[in-house]
């Protein structure tokens, strides 16, 4: 107001108020004897005793400003006298945070300095005022559990990054996150704290003691003889590390848990709460006292239905009390003190909120006899207070403090004028006011009351999930049966009271959602729109800057609420308008995501960024959806990026400078640190040059671009749309229904809540199951501790004393986790909330669904929304079992259909160009052919759709992420390969279990049905065969070939007699080129089982050259492999951490099944086919055949005896996974090869050499020039050195001036360069080069002859001068070689 003195000499709106009690049509004025009686009732003196002098001067409104101000300055002598004592403190009498010389390292620090975010690794700060005498107490809010350390400090104590209070003599500090107390040395002491917690700080400088208090429980004196003296003076101060962050409050507001002979280091405004005491006093005095003008006297009313009716009497008397109240509720001490505990007073008389209009009654005073700006303020304040009060109240049996704070949220929210105004400008302004939706965990289930609400504990033992090996599960007993009925009966005696918090919760929702409210300008939910939108664009653009995303786990708790209040929403229009859909089939029709009505900011599309696609569909855009692209925003939109880097430094320089002083950079809350008001606009730094300068984000994301139809521009009318304005479904394609959906708000409000789940929602899901897996570790310990004890002898004494020790750590640990557990169930994964996660995956189906059916349009749909549907499956698995299980909900078997139809056809979608959604894609359908349900419903879908999705699956793996094709088509065959039925390796099976809820250990579910597809398509499409098996040949050689080289690095590091270590990173690239290697090899079985005629039926064009290649590779293999004492059965048995899966088994049994399936499950002609080729390959080594059976080479056993200890690989011993029959295959194998090599060798000494046309056996072979020799062999065997490795050459030689070399495992990019110098003095050099098929380079000495070997064939021409660059073909090879001299 304008005017507070004395008389009536009011404002302008108090003036127009007195006015309106002129008006004939009032007729309430009362008698001057009448009015006297009220004006001293509501006004009486100080001790309540009315003289009777006080008669003699009628109390009338004239003198009523002068009685006024007698009674308000009554006690303000008394205050003066006692605000002078000040003694045994120093510094300002407003306490804050010293953001210019007392603090060390990054910080950042909110506009009120008091609420700092640590930015570095261990900050600190301290206060401004320090105490020396005295008695003195300041509270810590805690807005994270992290690693802080709080209490007092001197000012010659110095910090720095590593030492901060408590590290350094004359420091003090308690740190709750590893419960200890610091002073130089650290003890144990306190308890833990969390995120929502009070920390009271006490010292005594009369006594020499420090203390602590957590939530007004004293921890016990933590410091005693503290250093006192002169000079001594104690500052507040904090150290913190990295994203922790506090609130302080050193007596700017009351404080919440204050102790008796304790005072706040800021003194609290004495005379203004007498002042506002007795105002309020005053103001309840009118509330009780009515006047019953017919009557002529005085009456008592009812409170609780108290209503201003127009009575001038008692209007102008308000307007004198609030007079001087309303500037005293300006400030936040008093409104809390005052206000906010007399609101909260009112609503304690129980019943619901609608019971009590009284609140109502006072906000309509509010607006009505004070200036805006007061209202704005108090409102701000009273909101600020209520917020910081919900949060920071201590978890007890009922809830009763958090819905005491609720209930009268919900009674100023329903207040229309006051709800708008906290939209417009307070709620998601400057609060944080999704903490309101927040139920927080208690860390301490003692103090939450939770051993009384659940009194008997019970853990569950791990359930059998869906694939995962099946043990002998124990029947329950009695007594466990008792236990888990009683545990249940106290998590639904939990779960009813946590239910009404979250059903007030959702009434604060359905107010800020309320459409109805048009009176005085836009409805509730279009401002709320509007904000939640911004909100969302704070989080999905800021994932660098923690000091503006929401914390996840309130994000959860909205989440919930959201979907509660919007389901209400959408089944009350439906039930207005019986057209529209239920909420059971809501989806968000797909002209959102195009039509520009809603902003989706820089958020990636599925067909690339926004720009590029309206500039190359804008044609689809026109013919489909009526939606012409002004070419103008085409070039603003291209020209964005260029022009946003100069507009963001124009906008800067712009800035006034004193927004820059106070910190205008962050106009939008701090997550972190202030509980409420959370602008943490500076930035400390002990190296800054100006510390006043404006917080700098802490990314690049600052920049918002510029949207041709901003948030803040739209009105009603541009959402829900009029007279032929169809708003936010503006441009239907013709591929989508007319059907009315619901309202637009609704679907707008829909698409926040999927972007929601995507932003953070689904990481915090997975989070919190660590409880439950903490709950089984324990449970399983305990129990391996009760079996020890049953078996620990009666001697040990000892022994048995300490497992007793144990088991009491393990029991007390179970009990807390338990009830932690049930509260962590109710709140986050309860069915309820299963089912709201469910609804939301059903949502973005039908959503993908619609979308699909636009076609081209649909590479505007945002890539969060198949994210999302991917996720929540995800969760619905994962995360809700095993309390909830998915089979329970309504049409579960449809839904997983639905969505393997998604992932089938959209992994390669070429409308979706994003590499990272495609991988998503990918790997969510890998994941999806692992379990047995989710198979079968891949199954399930039509036919057209199956046989497109092994189409895809087949194409060639160049130039695409090929790994996860692979495992998608091992897992349709894992279970029917050669012994290939295992979950985990049995070299594993005595190690730790990982996670069993793993894909890759789910139990084997091969799908024939898929398997015939894949067989129909690789014999039907003459060129989809050879291209797939080319390009999984190669990946195989390159794998292997990898790893080989790696093992090499591992063996050379390993035998140094230095001590080194391997790097991890290799050690894991290396496991996972075997692992690629098995899987590669398992297709190749796949393919040569399903479809054998591929390699085998010789009329095809590529067979010969495809089984000659295969042939070719599984030589190398099993070279490697199996070969005694060679590279691999050295690191093999190294057992590196990492490399835990390479071993023979899975190796052997790969390339086994598929020499099984070539020689002894096809036909004769076939079998024939395949053992030539297998034979004729010169990498080929019968005595590796041997070695999968456990037959010794036998010159190896001849030079080495036999190790006692020396376990030689055979497939007899792994009868558990190998059947007999199987193993009787292998066995007639062996039979089969050995006497086709014996034959082959016979004919091969008696053939003439095609070279020199002498007898094979002749050692002589073209010793003058021309002449190469082929093959040596000697008893079936080639001939090969022993000798080691040389660079990866095997090097041979039979007599003098000849050589043969083999590269075996390595593609030679360059091999001419790579020719071993023992080869450059023979006379003519002869190369074989089976894993380099593209292009070889041949080299001799001098002018030769050369010799091209290739599977078995010998080009060799007589006459042929090496002269470099010459080019040679061989007809049935279709490769060209190059020749060439040795560089």
């Amino acid at each position: 107001m304008t005017s507070r003195g004395a008389g009536t000499a009011f404002s302008r709106r108090n003036y127009r108020l007195s006015n309106e009690s002129e008006k004939p049509k009032v007729t309430g004025i009362v008698n001057s004897k009448l009015l006297n009686d009220y004006l001293h009732r509501i006004f009486p003196s100080a001790d309540g005793i009315q003289p009777a002098a006080a008669y003699r001067k009628p109390l009338t409104f004239q003198n009523l400003q002068e009685h006024l101000d007698k009674l308000l300055a009554e006690d303000s002598g008394a205050e003066d006298s006692r605000d002078q004592i000040l003694e045994g403190r120093l510094g300002p009498s407003t306490v804050v945070l010293d953001h210019i010389s007392g603090f060390e390292g990054l910080l950042l620090v909110d506009d009120d300095l008091l609420g700092v975010i640590g930015h570095s690794n261990f900050g600190s700060i301290r206060a401004t005022t320090c105490v020396y005498k005295g008695k003195w107490i300041y509270e810590v809010l805690i807005s994270s559990q992290g690693l802080m350390q709080i209490g007092w400090c001197t000012l010659n104590c110095r910090f720095n990054q590593e030492e901060g209070v408590g590290d350094t003599p004359d420091s003090y500090a308690y740190d709750g996150n590893r419960v200890r107390k610091w002073n130089v040395t650290t003890t144990n002491y306190g308890k833990s704290w969390a995120a929502g917690d009070i920390v009271s700080c006490l010292i005594d400088l009369d006594e020499g003691t420090i203390a602590f208090c957590l939530n007004g429980v004293s921890l016990g004196t933590a410091f005693d003889n503290i250093t006192r003296g002169a000079g001594m003076a104690y500052f507040p101060a904090i150290s913190l590390s990295f994203k922790e962050s506090v609130a302080f409050n050193f007596g700017s507001r009351p404080l919440r848990y204050p102790v008796e002979g304790y005072r706040p280091l800021q003194d609290p405004p004495s005379m203004d709460l007498v002042e506002a005491h007795k105002l309020l006093g005053y103001l309840k005095n009118v509330i009780h006292i009515g006047i019953d003008v017919l009557e002529g006297k005085l009456v008592e009313k009812d409170t609780s239905m108290w209503q201003l009716q127009g009575e001038p009497t008692v209007l102008i008397t308000l307007a004198h009390i609030f007079n001087h109240f309303a500037p005293l509720m300006c400030k936040v001490y008093l409104v809390e003190d005052v206000l906010m505990n007399f609101l909260l007073s009112i609503l304690e008389q129980g019943g619901a909120v609608e019971a009590h209009p009284l609140i109502q009654q006072l906000l309509d005073l509010m607006w009505l006899l004070m200036e805006d700006y007061e209202v704005h303020e108090c409102l701000k304040q009273l909101l600020m207070s209520l917020l910081r009060a919900y949060r920071f109240s201590p978890i007890i049996p009922d809830l009763g403090l958090q819905i005491h704070y609720l209930r009268l949220t919900i009674a100023v929210l329903k207040h229309e004028k006051s709800r708008k105004y906290l939209l417009n400008n307070v709620l998601f302004d400057l609060l944080r006011s999704v903490v309101f939706f927040y139920i927080k965990s208690p860390l301490r289930v003692e103090e939450a009351g939770l051993q009384e609400l659940i009194p008997t504990t019970w853990w569950p033992n791990r359930f059998t999930k869906e694939g995962k090996e099946s043990k002998e599960v124990k029947e329950e007993s009695a007594e466990e049966r008792l236990r888990r009925r009683a545990y249940d009966r106290g998590c639904q005696r939990l779960k009813k009271r946590i239910e009404v918090v979250e059903e007030l919760q959702v009434q604060i929702l359905k107010l800020l959602l309320n459409n109805k409210d048009r009176g005085g300008g836009e409805a509730s939910r279009y401002i709320f729109l509007n904000k939640f939108r911004k909100f969302l664009q704070e989080n999905a653009s800021n994932r660098g800057n923690l000091t503006v995303l929401c914390p996840p786990e309130y994000m959860v708790c909205f989440l919930h609420r959201l979907i509660s209040t919007l389901r209400c929403y959408w089944d009350g229009h439906k039930a207005k308008a019986p057209a529209a859909l239920n909420s059971e089939e809501a989806y968000v029709p797909p002209q959102l995501f195009y039509n520009g009505k809603v902003d989706y900011f820089d958020l990636q599309r599925l067909g690339g960024l926004l720009s590029h696609l309206k500039k190359t569909l804008k044609d689809d855009l026109a013919l489909k959806a009526n939606i012409l692209i002004d070419p103008a925003e085409l070039q603003a939109v291209t020209m964005d990026d260029l022009d946003e880097d100069e507009e963001s430094a124009t906008s800067t320089a712009q800035r006034p400078v004193a927004a820059l002083a106070i910190g205008g950079a962050l106009a939008r809350p701090s997550w972190l640190s202030s509980p409420t008001l959370g602008r943490a606009n500076r930035f400390l730094s002990t190296a800054a040059v100006s510390l006043m300068n404006p917080r700098r984000s802490l990314g690049t994301l600052e920049k918002m671009k510029a949207r041709t139809l901003s948030v803040e521009q739209r009105t009603e009318d541009d959402i829900e749309g009029s007279h032929g304005n169809e708003g936010l479904l503006l441009g239907r394609p013709p591929e989508e229904p007319e059907q009315s959906i619901t309202e637009n708000s609704l679907l707008e409000i829909l698409d926040g809540i999927v972007m929601m789940y995507n932003l953070s929602v689904h990481q915090q899901l997975g989070k919190m199951v660590g409880v439950s897996d903490d709950v089984n570790e324990y449970a399983l310990a305990l129990k391996d501790t009760e079996e020890k004890i049953s078996r620990c002898p009666k001697r040990r004494r000892d022994i048995y004393e300490e497992l007793v020790k144990s088991q009491k750590v393990f029991s007390e640990k179970l009990n807390h986790l338990s009830r932690r557990l049930a509260w962590i169930n109710v709140t986050i994964y309860s069915k309820e909330k299963m089912q709201d996660i469910y609804w939301l995956l059903r949502v973005c189906i039908r959503t993908i669904e619609h979308g699909d059916r636009t076609g081209s349009l649909f590479a505007f749909m945002p890539e969060f929304y198949l994210s999302v549907a991917m996720n929540s499956y995800s969760a619905l698995k994962n995360y809700f079992s095993p309390v909830h299980s998915m089979e329970e909900l309504p049409g579960y078997e449809e839904t997983l259909t639905r969505l393997a139809a998604i992932l089938a056809k959209h992994f390669a979608d070429s409308r979706i160009v994003g590499t990272d959604i495609r991988d998503s894609l990918m790997q969510a359908l890998a994941s999806y052919v692992c379990y047995p349900h989710s198979l079968r419903a891949v199954e399930r879908i039509p036919e057209e759709q199956r046989i497109s999705m092994m189409r895809n699956l087949l194409a060639p793996y160049e130039q695409r992420p090929w790994a996860q094709t692979n495992w998608i088509l091992v897992r349709l065959w894992r279970g029917c390969g050669f012994g290939y039925r295992y979950t985990r390796l049995p070299h594993l099976l005595k190690t730790k279990p990982e996670d069993a809820n793993l894909p890759s250990l789910q139990k084997p579910c091969p799908s024939t049905l898929l398997q015939r597809h894949m067989a129909d398509l690789l014999c039907s499409d003459c060129d989809m065969a050879p291209s797939f098996l080319n390009s999984v040949l190669n990946q195989l050689n390159w794998a292997f070939s990898e790893f080989i080289g790696m093992i090499q690095e591992i063996q050379q590091a390993a035998e140094r007699l230095e001590r080194n270590f391997v790097d991890s990173r290799q050690l894991k690239v290396c496991a996972t080129c075997f692992d690629l290697s098995v899987s590669l090899l398992r297709v190749l079985e796949m393919t040569v089982t399903l479809a054998p005629e591929i390699f085998l039926d010789w009329s095809r064009p590529s067979s010969e050259l495809l089984l000659r290649r295969l042939a070719q590779l599984l030589n190398q293999v099993l070279n490697r492999v199996t070969a005694e004492r060679n590279l691999f059965d050295r690191v093999v048995n190294l057992r590196l951490p990492g490399l835990e899966s390479v071993d023979h088994y899975p190796i052997l049994v790969a390339v086994t099944g598929i020499l099984v399936r070539l020689l002894m499950d096809t036909d004769f002609q076939g079998a024939k086919r395949a053992t030539a080729v297998l034979l004729a390959d010169p990498c080929f080594q019968l005595c590796s055949i041997q070695y999968l059976l456990g037959h010794a080479e036998p010159s190896a056993l001849a030079a080495t005896p036999p190790s006692a200890d020396k376990r030689h690989f055979s497939l007899h011993t792994y009868t558990d996974y190998i059947s007999q029959e199987e193993l009787a295959k292998v066995e007639r194998m062996l039979g089969h090869l050995s006497e086709e090599s014996k034959q082959a060798a016979a004919s091969m000494l008696v053939s003439p050499c095609l070279v020199c046309t002498q007898p094979r056996n002749q050692q002589s072979c073209g010793e003058g020039r021309g002449r190469v020799p082929f093959l040596w062999w000697s008893g079936g065997t080639r001939h090969a050195s022993s000798d080691g490795d040389l660079g990866g050459f095997s090097l041979g030689s039979r007599g003098a001036g000849f050589a043969q070399a083999a590269w075996l495992g390595h593609t030679l990019h360059s091999p001419a360069s790579c020719v071993p110098s023992a080869l450059l003095n023979a006379t003519c050099t002869h190369f074989s080069m089976p894993g380099s098929w593209n292009h070889w380079e041949l080299a001799t000495q001098g002018g030769g002859v050369a010799a091209l070997l290739h599977s078995g064939h010998v080009g060799v021409r007589a006459g042929w001068e090496n002269s470099p660059g010459q080019r040679l073909v061989w007809p049935n090879l279709g490769c060209e070689v190059r020749l060439g001299v040795p560089r």
